[in-house]
């Protein structure tokens, strides 16, 4: 028996004694592609497991995240800090192997998977980043990025809409760094493909424009020939269909039943005997920690030589090496601040514009700072100025045509963020924020800052209709743990959104901005400190006394509820206004900062925002209003569809004044 079948041997044994002791997890991936996993970890990738966040490293992407225990067997044995102790404690409550991959927790997992589809669209996402970092930092006989992005993915992968996008880009954009390895089974958890998938993998992703070929995914020389060729090709990204059969060499191969389920005591005996591995629990042959001692000092030169050349680059070329730096380190310059909270407005201006402006001025301070539309760019205003598109041959430019592709551009951004050295934005309509939530979702667990610009925010959509008019999507973002949620009012409000996403590092942001324009307010108490804190006080009452009334609004209802507040002043009321550009950072204020700038026990609190409220009641008292709109909208000029549905200065007024009159 060759060391590397002992090795793949080795790692089927792990993973269905990790999978018994937990009483659950999925056998069927590790033991369909052990052969698979051993080629690409002892023979194919470039890494390190004694520095496992080396820049040049090659990148792992196991899309098929079910399959976590091949990927931690792995890692045990190549000399990961995965210890046997941790392979023991398979999904079990804090330890560094759960139930599926998760970023952050366990050295050498380069993104969480599970949710299928989504790892494979991460990693074009950093195959892009890979090819953007080479066209900035390269020089002639400096290739310090170079690198390659390595997938493997099941036939659910296949099946998920967010991979056939990304894959799509792929072939589009020839990121021939990009090799995903197709775990070809035919089998799911409902039994064999033939229920509902029988169309041809590799037909389809030729028709994308990528190298397509198909191996025995269970022969070790196979595997690594077909990687080897497809490093050669140069101008597409490859497929190696590999066609394996799942929980090989167990009594319950090639069946839906060893897919998703422990083998059983007795099945794991019988799979041993027939490896020829003896049946102690957890047992790893001494020759197979030797035969990775001895490959992890071929690593670490391999390492320390690029170590060495980038140390002669950073020489070479000391103002790339700072950007380097700064890039890396997400650092932002001084002045990027003072420039963001600038931004003004001499005339009514929508959210998107002032948003585009102050893109402008992070584009031109942050030069990592990339991104791009679902085919929306000139809606969106999302398109960096002074550099170019990127295109298959030319990486250098700063924005990507991701089409329409919100699925698939939600992944890439994560992608983009967890290669490091790039900032991403990315930019649809609200209302399609729905088709980007699990990658959103997941972008808030892995605490990636990505940026998202979200326009076209309401009704005020107008002709456009229902469809395409968000009613609950604001919300629907609040309720993502993680995510911070900005609404901008004003041109300053909008800069300062802008520069808080900016300095956000450990998670994603939204900003939501409009496509009318917005009314011109005094900005006077709208500081960077106070935008800082998520709600504030935009509006004092007058006369020095405590207010009656308290608007609570964000984004074109602050305008709104100034209008209102006008009106109710000349009638002798007590009116302040309280802008909320970000509620989950306001709530994350004291107590005491909240109830100052929310009024005394005297005042009575109205909030005010043109989609559903539910979440408003967490700022609200018994007897106070939260006016918002609990249905879809109509088809018509936007400022006529907003007034029909309630939200016009005359029913604000009308509204506060009824709930002024309950209070006497």
């Amino acid at each position: 028996m060759s060391i590397l079948t002992t090795v793949a041997h080795t790692v089927r044994t792990l993973s269905a004694d990790a999978v018994e002791k937990a009483k659950s997890g999925h056998p069927g991936l590790p033991l369909g592609c052990a052969e698979i996993g051993t080629a690409l970890f002892s023979e194919v990738l470039r890494h390190d497991p004694a520095a496992p966040r080396w820049p040049n490293r090659d990148r792992f992407v196991l899309s098929a995240g079910h399959g976590s225990m091949l990927l931690y067997a792995l890692l045990h044995l190549t000399g990961y800090e995965v210890s046997m102790d941790d392979i023991k404690q398979f999904r079990q409550l804090g330890s560094k192997t759960p139930g599926h991959p998760e970023y952050g927790y366990t050295p050498g997992v380069e993104t969480t998977t599970g949710p299928l589809g989504q790892g494979l669209g991460n990693a074009v996402g950093m195959a892009l980043a890979e090819r953007m970092l080479a066209a900035r930092y390269n020089r002639p006989g400096y290739d310090i990025v170079d690198h390659y992005t390595y997938v493997l993915a099941s036939d659910g992968d296949m099946m998920e809409g967010v991979a056939s996008e990304a894959a799509s880009l792929a072939g589009h954009l020839k990121l021939h760094k990009l090799i995903v390895i197709y775990d070809d089974n035919k089998i799911t958890i409902d039994g064999s493909t033939d229920l509902a998938f029988t169309e041809s993998v590799a037909g389809r992703f030729e028709a994308y424009g990528w190298s397509v070929e198909t191996i025995d995914g269970h022969d070790l020389e196979a595997i690594t020939a077909a990687v080897a060729r497809a490093r050669q090709v140069t101008d597409k990204p490859s497929l190696i269909v590999a066609r394996t059969t799942i929980g090989r060499h167990s009594v319950k191969e090639n069946t839906s039943a060893v897919h998703g389920a422990p083998l059983g005591e007795d099945a794991v005996k019988a799979l041993k005997e027939a490896l020829g591995m003896p049946q102690d629990p957890f047992y790893v042959p001494p020759e197979v920690y030797e035969f990775f001692a001895a490959k992890r000092e071929g690593w670490r030169a391999a390492r320390e030589e690029w170590e060495a050349k980038f140390a002669a680059w950073s020489e070479a070329y000391p103002e790339l090496r700072r950007q380097w730096d700064a890039a890396h380190g997400r650092l932002l310059p001084g002045e990027l601040e003072t420039e963001l909270a600038a931004l003004t407005a001499d005339k009514p201006t929508a959210t998107r514009a002032l948003s585009g402006r102050a893109l402008q001025i992070a584009a031109k301070h942050v030069p990592s700072l990339v991104g791009g539309s679902a085919d929306l760019t000139p809606s969106n205003n999302s398109y960096i100025e002074g550099s170019e598109a990127v295109r298959a041959g030319d990486f250098s430019g700063r924005n990507i045509h991701f089409g329409v592709r919100e699925h698939a551009m939600g992944a890439m951004a994560n992608g983009l963020s967890l290669h490091g050295g790039l900032r991403p934005y990315v930019a649809t309509f609200l209302v399609f924020s729905d088709y980007m939530r699990p990658s959103i979702r997941l972008a808030a667990l892995m605490k990636q800052p990505v940026i998202y610009l979200f326009t076209h925010d309401s009704v005020y959509v107008g002709e456009d209709g229902p469809t395409h008019q968000p009613i609950e999507h604001i919300e629907a973002l609040r309720l993502i743990p993680g995510l911070k949620v900005w609404r901008p009012a004003t041109a300053r409000e909008t800069g300062l959104a802008w520069l808080q996403a900016l300095k956000r590092t450990d998670g994603p942001s939204a900003l939501i901005l409009t496509r009318q324009g917005l009314p011109v307010l005094e900005e006077a108490l709208t500081t960077p400190e106070a935008v800082a804190k998520g709600g504030y006080v935009i509006r004092r009452e007058t006369g020095g006394t405590e207010p009656e009334l308290v608007f609570i609004a964000t984004g074109s209802e602050v305008g709104l509820a100034w209008a209102a507040a006008d009106r109710l002043a000349a009638e002798g009321r007590s009116v302040r206004i309280v802008s909320v550009p970000c509620r989950e950072l306001f709530l994350e204020q004291p107590e005491a900062y909240r109830d100052e700038v929310l009024g005394g026990a005297g005042a009575r609190r109205m909030t005010l925002e043109i989609g559903v409220g539910a979440g408003w009641h967490r700022l609200t008292r018994p007897g106070d209003m939260v006016y918002s709109l609990e249905r879809y909208g109509e088809s018509g000029p936007g400022g006529q569809v907003a007034e029909h549905l309630g939200f016009s200065v005359e029913k604000i007024v009308e509204a506060a004044r009824s709930l002024l009159a309950d209070k006497a």
